[in-house]
């Protein structure tokens, strides 16, 4: 048996899965490091990382290029797989109440505790279509790539072997643990992630694709750093303002009204995710 075998697949998902993801997202943050620093008027980096995301996608996600040994473990890792068309309707329905149903679960929070302030670059220092450019592709390499990489590689090794609870705990922790690269998120943001990851994570399970991941991944990212630009407010926040928590100025309508959004809208995203599932399965009795 040789080492490769040897090695559990849980360590073997996360390992690939990171791996993968580093390529795609360090290759990105460099380009925009660079570009900050020379031809600022200019978004080239967007430009440049195009062409490599593309290839990037071919090789892990299409299972294109050399080895060709490994060519089918890549499309099985990248889970892009054909949706139906009748799921994508209740796919991109249940992520989006998932996601909402996460900000409200934050609003709770931050009333709890003292959520910190999102961090990025000062966009009165460059153009305005350079930040824009640069917005967009940020959005669609975090879709794409994190998607591929968490919800594909990650998430499928462990689903298939240890189940869908396991891989959603194990991807959603360790998607958290990757944006702590960023000097604002820690601790307290870790139940944003995994209520993300778990978001991203069931629509994956239902549909066994990363295309709608994708979708609602890149076009959450997007509305969250026009949000953040144009109002300060972090993509884990309900409101721009920091809120005073429950611990100062006690119980109140706005922190009971937040709790009573969240049992409402997270009431209809567990029967989105159910009736996503139902679907599912009855589109593969179909097909089989």
């Amino acid at each position: 048996m040789s080492s490769r075998l040897r090695i559990p697949v849980l360590v073997r998902a996360v390992v690939i899965g990171l791996a993968v993801g580093l390529v795609g997202t360090v290759t990105w943050s460099r380009l925009i490091a660079a570009n900050t620093q020379y031809l600022r008027s200019v978004p080239w980096a967007a430009a440049v990382m195009a062409p490599i995301l593309v290839a990037w996608w071919r090789y892990f996600a299409r299972g294109r290029g050399k080895p060709d040994g490994t060519a089918h473990a890549r499309r099985l890792g990248g889970r892009a797989n054909r949706v139906p068309d009748h799921l994508w309707g209740p796919a991109l329905g249940a992520g989006a109440l998932g996601l909402l149903a996460t900000l409200l679960l934050q609003g709770v929070l931050a009333r709890m505790v003292t959520l910190p302030r999102q961090q990025d670059l000062d966009p009165t220092q460059y153009p305005v279509i350079t930040v824009f450019t640069w917005l967009v592709m940020s959005a669609v390499v975090s879709g794409v790539v994190e998607e591929t990489a968490f919800r594909g590689y990650m998430q499928g090794g462990i689903e298939r072997r240890h189940g869908l609870t396991t891989a959603i705990v194990v991807t959603g922790g360790l998607f958290g643990l990757s944006h702590f690269n960023h000097p604002e998120v820690g601790i307290a943001l870790l139940p944003f992630y995994l209520a993300v990851a778990a978001v991203y994570g069931l629509v994956a399970a239902a549909t066994n694709s990363t295309y709608p991941g994708i979708v609602l991944h890149g076009g959450g990212n997007l509305f969250s750093a026009f949000s953040f630009f144009s109002q300060g407010r972090s993509e884990w926040d309900l409101v721009a303002s920091p809120p005073p928590t429950i611990w100062q100025v006690g119980l109140d309508a706005s922190f009971l009204a937040n709790v009573a959004a969240l049992v409402v809208v997270g009431g209809a995203a567990v029967l989105a995710y159910r009736g996503l599932f139902t679907a599912a399965r009855a589109s593969q009795h179909v097909t089989a």
